[in-house]
């Protein structure tokens, strides 16, 4: 047997291009993932449905999500990113236009889940339309800034031609139409299907556009104008006695109750009355998280052996950090927060390598989206922040969540393979630093054996000569 061909087959990593921490990381969060989704789905397994189909439905996600993280690698052309960004705007418009007005279309239908409208059904399957909207938004504004940048909206220029239309011809148009537009329409109709989301996207959208460099005082300008949008749906809600954006009465009764000693409104609530059980339903998941949190300890119970994940509900999704620290303690928790950091230290050091603004664009806005939203279910998690209903990437249980997590580092893993290739031509062209003749590297060689056979070092001059 070829001891040295197994090797190779086994050494699979040193085959692979592009960062290899990143490839790391993707791998660690599925194994994680696999692990901890077959230890909390407890209250998914029935007598028809049993762990072990849960995991395997799951290990098929994985693996799905590695295939497409594969094949999305070996794209070796940013072009290819290039053509399918400038659609992510109008991709995530219609998405958004079919949960807002509730459309009905042929296969594509609309659903509500817990009153808020999220998903659309297609056939069989159920797509989370903002897990969608998060990374082709980031795409689209790589796009559209380094097209700004690069003055290649042609249609406006042509217009501009147009003796009533020439101020499209400026730059400041060009950004509102191609950039700040688009932005302001994804964050309104963003808002019927749920404040958190809404709010992340907002803010992913806008951390993506001043990590391109866009004028800050436009970016104040828009911040400005989100707020009064925001503050005008808060109105028309208000005026509208709940009809419309009924999401924002959700938010204000979390930021209340959350203001509130949850304890206190589960002890004035009378034991057996509706107001008993509704209380009951608020504070059970956030109440069942700091339980979990907080018996965990330093290295957790154990495999196996999560009590929350018989009380909290959904706690392989909203809430799988806390599920996975009652397990593994706090040392498994730093381990999943380590990984996210690293996500965003590699990228930092991808864009530095990129020669294309779009790819440096891209890549900034993905790692950002992927540590933020990590960042989020941590903090919600620990009781810092309100509930959100991020999921946890990578790691959390779903099927549309993933996959859309897994184009992400798919796209990060190609750019991170072209630039790597970059360096490698930029380094096979640079001259070596040092240039010695073969007869003057003999020569210096020669003296240099002299005085180690002399065992003594006496005239530094010439030592340094060497």
């Amino acid at each position: 047997m070829d001891w040295k061909k197994v090797e190779e087959k086994l050494n699979f990593m040193d085959r692979l291009a592009g960062d290899k921490v990143v490839w790391i990381i993707v791998l660690f969060l599925c194994l994680i993932s696999l692990v901890a989704i077959f230890s909390s789905t407890s209250q998914l397994a029935t007598e028809a449905t049993t762990r072990i189909d849960i995991i395997r439905t799951h290990f098929l996600t994985v693996l799905g999500g590695l295939v497409l993280i594969l094949l999305l690698y070996k794209i070796d052309n940013i072009k290819v990113f290039k053509w399918f960004s400038r659609w992510g705007f109008l991709l995530s418009a219609v998405m958004l236009l079919f949960l807002d007005l509730h459309l009905k279309i042929g296969p594509v239908r609309a659903s509500s889940i817990n009153g808020a409208w999220r998903i659309l059904k297609l056939g069989g399957f159920q797509i989370h339309v903002f897990e969608i909207v998060k990374v082709a938004m980031v795409m689209y504004l790589a796009w559209a800034v380094d097209t700004y940048r690069n003055g290649g909206f042609k249609l406006l220029d042509k217009l501009s031609e147009i003796d009533r239309l020439q101020f499209l011809g400026r730059d400041i148009w060009k950004r509102i139409l191609y950039i700040y537009l688009p932005i302001l329409i994804i964050c309104v109709a963003s808002l019927p299907g749920g404040n958190s989301n809404a709010m992340f996207i907002a803010a992913l959208m806008f951390l993506t556009i001043l990590l391109a460099g866009l004028p800050f005082r436009d970016i104040l300008v828009m911040g400005a104008v989100a707020v009064l949008l925001l503050l005008g749906c808060v109105g028309i809600w208000k005026v509208s006695g709940g009809k419309y954006f009924d999401r924002i009465g959700t938010a204000v009764s979390r930021l209340s109750h959350h203001s509130a000693d949850n304890e206190t409104l589960f002890v004035a609530s009378q034991a057996g009355s509706d107001d008993y059980q509704k209380t009951l339903d608020k504070i059970r998941q956030p109440i069942g998280a700091k339980l979990a949190v907080k018996s965990g300890g330093i290295i957790g119970k154990g495999p196996g052996n999560s009590a929350q994940k018989y009380v909290v509900p959904v706690i392989y999704e909203d809430y799988i950090f806390s599920f996975f620290i009652e397990e593994y303690g706090i040392l498994g928790g730093i381990l999943v927060i380590i990984l996210y950091i690293s996500l965003l230290a590699r990228a930092s050091i991808i864009v530095r390598n990129c020669d294309d603004k779009f790819a440096k664009y891209a890549i900034a806005g993905l790692s950002v989206m992927i540590t933020a939203q990590a960042m989020m279910h941590i903090l919600v998690n620990c009781d810092v922040g309100l509930l959100t209903g991020q999921t946890l990437p990578l790691i959390s249980y779903g099927t549309s969540a993933f996959l859309c997590i897994s184009i992400a580092f798919g796209i990060i893993l190609s750019i991170s393979r072209m630039a790597s290739k970059k360096v490698e031509r930029e380094a096979a062209k640079a001259d070596p630093i040092v240039s010695f003749k073969e007869d003057d590297v003999r020569d210096r060689l020669d003296l240099l054996n002299d005085y180690e056979s002399a065992d003594r070092l006496t005239d530094l001059e010439t030592l340094e000569d060497i």
